[in-house]
């Protein structure tokens, strides 16, 4: 029987080696970050990654939390494709300092186009054409065509080595079930990597979860750890806030 349950994050992100590409599942607030994957990244010392996410981390509008900001902090960061990098300019994220220091590479990219060049790369279209950003510095050495008279950019797909998600409950097959901002990028990211690991709040048997719930088939997942009670896990992220934040926003 398949069983793609692994016992511990650090044996979940054990074979990632310095210069992978790894996306991480993220939007505004701790209700769908991996965070213990992102710890034990940390931990494992990869370096020279790419980091595909909605933020550059340390950007959270609910508070203040350790989401993948630490990579930045650890020096295992080369480059970041993003969309947003500091809630203000008085408060620079760690990876906008480095990037201001000439640290890290940017590659800063509209939500919507980074949705799409993610999707793109999970169902096989390599690029596609947009109107947004054309006539900002985000057009800078892009391919520009007309249709209907109107100017769009030539974006490419993005393809990535790992995804780090977050979802609510998974089967033994790896059928990911989200829950509120939980379904935000992780199910395109989910089926965009050549490893997709997911963290979740609970593993059931085979069978368990109604076909009519699943959003991530688990074909697209490979390694699935549920998150244990955690004493040492941050007061102001325990499992019960990460559910709240994820039915208020």
């Amino acid at each position: 029987m398949i069983n793609k349950v692994m016992e511990t994050f650090e044996e979940a992100v054990a074979d990632i080696t310095d210069g992978a590409v790894i996306m991480i599942g993220n939007f505004a607030g701790p209700g769908g970050l991996p965070y213990y994957l992102i710890h034990a990244l940390k931990k494992q010392g990869a370096r020279n990654l790419t980091i595909v996410a909605n933020t550059a981390g340390g950007t959270g509008l609910t508070l203040d939390f350790d989401d993948h900001k630490i990579l930045f902090e650890s020096k295992q960061v080369r480059k970041v494709i993003t969309t947003y990098l500091s809630p203000s300019p008085t408060r620079p994220s760690p990876a906008e300092k480095q990037i201001a220091a000439g640290e890290v590479e940017l590659e800063l990219v509209p939500q919507g186009t980074l949705a799409e060049r993610i999707r793109c790369g999970a169902v096989g279209v390599p690029a596609f054409y947009t109107p947004t950003g054309f006539g900002t510095v985000i057009a800078e050495g892009k391919e520009v065509r007309y249709f209907d008279g109107r100017p769009h950019l030539l974006e490419h797909a993005i393809k990535a080595d790992y995804a780090f998600v977050r979802a609510y409950k998974s089967d033994r097959m790896g059928n990911l079930v989200y829950r509120g901002t939980m379904r935000q990028f992780n199910p395109i990211m989910a089926m965009n990597a050549r490893v997709t690991i997911a963290e979740v709040d609970e593993i059931v048997e085979i069978g368990e979860i109604d076909p009519e719930v699943v959003v991530t088939p688990g074909i697209f997942v490979n390694r699935i750890v549920r998150i244990e009670e955690d004493p040492g896990f941050p007061r102001h992220l325990d499992r019960s806030f990460w559910i709240r934040d994820s039915e208020a926003i």
